[in-house]
């Protein structure tokens, strides 16, 4: 049945004005909000979250790179100064033997001469650096093929400290060089034909001083020499093989401004007298034969100690460049030469080089 319409409208007036219980829309409000609240709280905890890890990441990168870098740099830094060294010191061979050949033709400013006839060194000043040449006869050492087995043996108890191995290298460098019978074998042949590359020692003189490192018993620190503790616990060098025989070295009197310790000491020189003669040559080299009447006459291996004389030197230079603040670089590099002086008269040549060392151990 039909109701009248303002019946109607009076309801329907009353159900829309009708009041919700309080809190109602609050509560709904602030559930609302606190969801959406914790949502963007959320995103933002995730988003910073992110930038600090990218932020490590990048971090971490950047001081792998940075430290890449630096390493670098010091590698190319430490490679340039050691090829300036280099050449500085090959420098200084060529300045040297300029000097060598000149004579006292040019002498320095004050009059003194460039060179002299057994000076030990050469000091050079260079715009980039400084440079060491050392002047050493071929007659301050031994000679690998001419020497008698007792100063070898005396030279080699030396350098080892083993006399056992002295013995051993000593009878190798005599079977080595003593020549025998077409089609006999030796027990060092039988041990050289026991390796690997095998070899058969030629039994004729040593051509190369290298050869002394096919020897049975030589070691390349023997042969090289090698550095040891002294007693304050700091490395000192021990000289080689190589600093003390020769194919062009002496026999009965060797040169008193570079002779080695040990081939004083092999030479019979007592170890007292050893120490004053290098601290003598360290301060002022013998030059004349008054500097020599100053030793004892009467010292053991005195008659075997004289001036350099002959025509074969090694001239070996230290280069030891400046860095960009005018220090001194820590680099150096060491080079060689073996030269052989020759008779103006007889020659247009004033030396020839026979060999290049590019890179030698020096002190």
């Amino acid at each position: 049945m039909c109701q009248p319409l303002p019946l109607v409208a009076a309801r329907f007036r009353n159900t829309v004005t009708e009041p919700r219980p309080k809190g109602a829309v609050g509560g709904l409000r602030q559930t609302a909000r606190g969801i959406f609240s914790g949502a963007v709280q959320s995103r933002r905890g995730g988003a910073l979250l992110v930038v600090l890890w990218l932020s490590a990441a990048l971090s971490a990168i950047a001081f792998s790179l940075a430290s890449s870098v630096r390493t670098e740099t010091a590698r190319v830094t430490t490679s340039v100064d050691r090829l300036k060294a280099q050449y500085l010191a090959t420098g200084a061979i060529e300045q040297a033997l300029f000097y060598i050949e000149w004579g006292a033709a040019y002498p320095n400013p004050d009059g003194t001469p460039r060179y002299y006839p057994g000076m030990p060194r050469f000091e050079f000043q260079f715009p980039t650096g400084r440079a060491r040449v050392e002047v050493i006869p071929e007659s301050s050492k031994m000679s690998v093929n001419a020497s008698p087995p007792e100063d070898l043996y005396r030279l080699f108890s030396v350098l080892s400290g083993d006399p056992e191995r002295a013995r051993e290298i000593v009878s190798g460098i005599l079977d080595w060089r003593t020549p025998q019978p077409i089609g006999t074998l030796t027990l060092f042949d039988e041990y050289y034909l026991s390796r690997n590359p095998s070899f058969h020692a030629p039994h004729a003189s040593f051509e190369e001083i290298e050869e002394l490192l096919l020897i049975k018993g030589m070691t390349p620190e023997l042969f090289y020499g090698t550095y040891d503790r002294n007693a304050e616990g700091r490395l000192t060098p021990r000289h080689g093989a190589l600093d003390c025989l020769s194919v062009y070295g002496g026999i009965s009197q060797f040169d008193v401004n570079s002779a080695t310790p040990e081939v004083m000491t092999a030479i019979g020189v007592p170890p007292e007298a050893i120490s004053a003669i290098v601290a003598r040559r360290t301060v002022q080299p013998f030059r004349t034969g008054i500097d020599m009447a100053a030793l004892n006459q009467d010292m053991p291996g005195r008659q075997r100690l004289g001036l350099g004389a002959g025509s074969m030197f090694t001239l070996r230079a230290t280069g030891r460049p400046r860095s960009q603040d005018g220090t001194l670089s820590d680099a150096r590099r060491s080079v060689a030469a073996l030269v052989k002086f020759l008779d103006p008269l007889k020659s247009s040549d004033r030396y020839h080089v026979l060999r290049w060392y590019g890179s030698v151990w020096a002190e």
